[in-house]
């Protein structure tokens, strides 16, 4: 079934990982696979455009399905595999719809990385502002304290959604790697970095660690000073 899938993707990007996360959790290996460089605008190859418009990754396609949203690809697998591999989405609504709030709040996690992380790729130079920046920056603080709590609550070892492995785990850790990678200081997201630690080798993520971290375990201070 794996081989009729063809996915391009590009290394340490979030949308992708959590992709190849979902890929290895329904035990789907052995997918077709493309390593498209960021740096040399790869992405935005024919190849890519014939599938998805937007030109970017993740671009999935399985059999004659294309699915290009990251989210949208994930819960494509669960729901096109659900009797196979890990079951990410329960059957209980309320579990259901605790796992979905979870997923979706994940963009906020995203995006206020990125405002912080990547102002200065996001932002022409010209148009940067200190107190922007400083915004920003208060912002991501916040929504840390928050995702703490959601875990301080749940009680240690938990996952993001209760006690099981879930789609929100799937999809939210790819974004959360990114903060000790980057140096975020621990006293912003203590019980995140516990809930980082706890996963960070679970054989899904090992398996699709990106490339590039592998050569290069230590990322830029982009959150040191958070």
């Amino acid at each position: 079934m794996a081989q009729n899938m063809m996915l391009y993707w590009g290394s340490g990007s979030p949308p992708c990982w959590r992709v190849m996360i979902a890929l290895e959790e329904k035990m789907l290996q052995g997918y077709k696979h493309k390593l498209l460089s960021f740096e040399k605008n790869e992405h935005k190859c024919e190849e890519v455009k014939a599938l998805n418009p937007r030109a970017q990754v993740p671009t999935f396609k399985h059999g004659d399905i294309v699915v290009n949203e990251s989210f949208a690809a994930c819960l494509y697998l669960e729901s096109a595999f659900k009797s196979q591999g890990t079951r990410l989405i329960p059957d209980d609504p309320t579990e259901q719809a605790f796992v979905y709030q979870r997923v979706f709040e994940t963009n906020n996690l995203q995006q206020k990385m990125y405002d912080v992380a990547f102002y200065e790729y996001y932002v022409p130079e010209g148009e940067r502002l200190e107190s922007a920046l400083k915004r920003n920056k208060e912002s991501l603080v916040t929504e840390l304290k928050l995702w703490d709590g959601y875990l301080e609550k749940m009680g240690k070892g938990s996952y993001l959604a209760g006690k099981s492995f879930t789609m929100a785990d799937v999809v939210c850790f790819p974004v959360i790697a990114y903060f000790p990678r980057l140096h975020c200081p621990r006293e912003h997201c203590p019980r995140l970095m516990e809930y980082y630690e706890m996963l960070k080798d679970r054989p899904s993520i090992k398996a699709s660690w990106p490339p590039h971290w592998l050569e290069k375990p230590e990322g830029p201070d982009m959150l040191k000073n958070l």
